[in-house]
């Protein structure tokens, strides 16, 4: 009985505390915030066109390429593929996307492919690359656009965010469907 006393204790300030006040304070939080509660939903002309914090699908060569989804950009069914590094279908699933990838950048090496071009993040809908990974594609998108690579390089650095607090997250990101509309409302230098 001594023992069972303090388990029990534990047990249900647990529940109480991660059942009751933390959903509570999450909500209250959501409530404070409701834009950043909603995804920060991004409008083009009215038109809602994305989420800021939900990747999607660009698949023509005018546009930068996110990263891959393992849940095929559904953000009802976030997750990551849970294959590991070894797994002969997620070895195959790179491959796949780095011959993709070469095919449209026959410049390029597989050793010049950022990571986070071939593989999935654990939500499956990160929205955001590196600076590297979008200076990988800058040439493909300057000739599908008629583009200076320089232009493209300058519209990178404007979109480039550093990390939360200069601390938190990775050291630098851009965020595809920002740079994406950027480069549609792009209408020459300045």
């Amino acid at each position: 009985m001594k023992t069972l006393r303090p388990i029990l204790i534990l047990g249900i300030v647990t529940i109480i505390l991660f059942g009751g006040i933390y959903p509570v304070v999450m909500l209250g939080v959501g409530q404070l915030m409701p834009e950043k509660a909603a995804g920060e939903p991004v409008y083009h002309d009215e038109q809602l066109v994305g989420f800021e914090n939900i990747g999607q699908p660009f698949d023509s060569s005018q546009y930068f390429w996110g990263r891959p989804s393992a849940v095929a950009y559904n953000a009802a069914a976030t997750g990551g593929s849970n294959k590991g590094p070894t797994n002969p279908e997620f070895l195959s699933l790179v491959e796949d996307q780095i011959d993709s990838l070469l095919k449209y950048h026959p410049d390029k090496e597989a050793a010049d492919i950022p990571v986070e071009l071939v593989t999935a993040s654990g939500s499956g809908l990160d929205p955001h690359i590196t600076p590297q990974g979008a200076v990988f594609q800058v040439q493909r998108i300057a000739q599908a656009r008629g583009m200076s690579e320089e232009e493209i390089r300058s519209l990178i650095d404007q979109y480039t965010e550093d990390a939360f607090l200069g601390w938190f997250g990775p050291s630098a990101k851009v965020n595809v469907l920002t740079l994406n509309l950027a480069l549609d409302a792009y209408t020459g230098p300045k």
